[in-house]
């Protein structure tokens, strides 16, 4: 189930912007969603390698090239269902929660 909150965090995250992995890292700490590098870099991977994600590289004038991702359009279509998942979701645990 983590595994698929932290494709929809990531996907949300992106779709705002083309973003850094260390961006990426800063907004899920923010939230309090604590995800290591090395949770992030497959993930983002295998979003890219189902054609959800892009990247490009950008020179970095302080080390290495930077490695930007943004959405594709397939991965706005499925996040758009993600969304709708989620809020399904999020409607059944609360109706759960409010009879007693």
């Amino acid at each position: 189930m983590r595994k698929g909150v932290l494709e929809f965090c990531i996907l949300l995250i992106i779709s705002e912007k083309e973003v850094y992995a260390s961006d990426i890292l800063t907004k899920l700490k923010e939230a309090e969603l604590i995800v290591v590098e090395g949770t992030l870099y497959p993930l983002l991977t295998r979003l890219k390698n189902d054609g959800l994600l892009s990247y490009r590289w950008e020179e970095s004038k302080t080390g290495p090239p930077r490695k930007y991702y943004e959405i594709t359009t397939d991965g706005r279509e499925f996040l758009e269902e993600l969304k709708k998942s989620w809020n399904g979701l999020v409607d059944a645990v609360s109706n759960l929660s409010v009879k007693k």
